[in-house]
């Protein structure tokens, strides 16, 4: 019978999260889909002061906007990790008791003074003093060689002599995260640890402690980092990381998940935009490259412009209804809703592109305007108030007047005559297509935008 295959997903809460622990989570979620086996979703919650409320049920929102959820009868959890701590005790107890670990009360300037330098690792000073108190370090080998099989790296090779006699409980005998991190691994029967390439370390002392303990270790597969455009690792410090303020600005959660997928995995097909459902029968842990991967936000932005189109309309409406003003006509909204879905790429776009049909007047940008109102701009937009006296009421008409406003003025092509009838109108020098924005803003209100900008322009 082949073995369940469970894998687990341990994020510590910290008031955000990041892109990089949502594609851990994805790759889990993929692994867990494809095989019929397990999600664990367990919050690393002993640190008091990341112990707020909020920031666990961020965590549980942010993987739910991925789709992440119960709602799939693979995901189990949210379990918390303290809620385990007797038995990580107990698991201290049992190292200590089969001797493969001992107590220790070096302090750090104890062991400068003993070894001359501040960056040498624990010697060992403790291990046979025979004390009853302190804190406790797990005894490693001295020779030989901690072997991470590694199904992203392959063979990982730790030398003994080169690890240090790690600490697993503090002196007032709380567990540390390596050893509770196995013990709840062990206890929870995980199969598959699948995650980033900063653990690597921790898996070397893992694979002391899990046969310590009775156990046989995970696979594992470590991720490869994520770095921006300088090639440095994301960090919260300098880079855009937190996945809740992509899904505040208008990302798509289809979007989103399809891009992680692809930092540091690739389909091996030419298309890289792909629904969940084909990507997760793809998933191979096996083709995870090692190499770090770039997180690009353009592309990450196209792709989800890519999305937005394919949006059936009347969703893509709905879906840019938190950006609008409540107060805004609805009806209204939904006449240039079709040319707006192909203009933005992410939803908080949507408000600039459409404002100027539900305010009084239209927004100021100066910098739009001292670009659009060239020297014949007031000759442009006078002619052109004239034309809309009565001219049809239909884009091509209104394109065509427009058209003839610059072929009188000596003719001058229409990509110069738009600009200034554009920003007198909606304000802005790109947007909605301009004839179709005139046709729906209707005949009087184009004329006073219009009359007002002339008055404007004349001082």
């Amino acid at each position: 019978m082949t073995e369940e295959v469970r894998v687990r997903f341990a994020p510590s809460p910290t008031g955000m999260f990041h892109v990089g622990g949502a594609r851990t989570a994805l790759f889990n979620w993929a692994l867990a889909e494809q095989s019929g086996g397990r999600f664990v979703l367990r919050i690393e919650d002993t640190d008091a002061t990341r112990n707020r409320p909020e920031w666990t049920e961020g965590i549980i929102s942010a993987l739910d906007w991925i789709g992440i959820n119960g709602t799939n009868p693979v995901f189990e959890g949210p379990y918390f990790q303290s809620a385990f701590e007797p038995q990580h005790r107990e698991a201290v107890e049992l190292l200590l008791a089969k001797g493969m670990a001992y107590y220790c009360d070096c302090t750090r300037d104890d062991l400068v003074a003993r070894t001359g330098s501040e960056h040498k690792g624990y010697d060992g000073h403790c291990r046979e003093r025979g004390l009853t108190a302190g804190a406790v370090r797990f005894r490693t080998p001295d020779e030989g060689v901690t072997v991470v099989d590694d199904v992203i790296r392959g063979r990982v090779e730790f030398p003994n002599n080169a690890q240090e006699d790690f600490v697993v409980a503090r002196t007032d005998g709380s567990p540390l995260y390596v050893v509770a991190n196995a013990v709840d691994d062990i206890t929870q029967n995980i199969t598959h640890v699948v995650r980033g390439e900063e653990h690597l370390g921790n898996a070397a002392k893992q694979m002391l402690l899990w046969p310590a303990l009775g156990a046989k270790p995970p696979v594992w597969a470590h991720l490869p980092v994520i770095v921006n455009e300088q090639r440095k690792k994301l960090s919260k410090r300098r880079d855009k990381v937190a996945l809740e303020s992509y899904r505040e600005e208008g990302y798509l959660a289809e979007a989103m998940v399809n891009y992680l997928m692809l930092l540091g995995w690739g389909t091996g097909e030419d298309r890289e935009i792909m629904p969940w459902s084909e990507m997760v029968p793809r998933f191979r842990l096996e083709d995870v490259n090692s190499a770090s991967a770039f997180f690009d936000e353009k592309k990450l932005r196209a792709f989800n412009g890519e999305y937005i189109r394919a949006l059936p309309l009347e969703t893509f409406e709905e879906r840019c209804l938190p950006y609008l003003d409540p107060s805004w006509d609805a009806e209204l909204f939904s006449k240039v809703a079709v040319l707006a879905q192909t203009r933005v790429s992410v939803l908080s776009e949507i408000r600039q592109n459409v404002d100027f049909l539900f305010l009084e007047e239209p927004a100021f940008d100066q910098a739009s305007w001292d670009k659009a109102m060239k020297a014949n701009a007031p000759e442009v937009i006078e002619g052109y108030l004239a034309k809309l006296e009565s001219v049809s009421w239909d884009p091509e008409s209104l394109k065509e007047a427009l058209e003839d406003v610059g072929a009188a003025l000596g003719g001058l092509k229409l990509s110069k005559t738009q600009a200034p009838i554009r920003v007198a109108v909606t304000g802005r020098t790109v947007g909605l297509p301009l004839f179709e924005s005139i046709e729906v803003l209707g005949r009087e209100r184009a004329q006073e935008r219009l009359r007002a900008a002339l008055e404007r322009l004349r001082g």
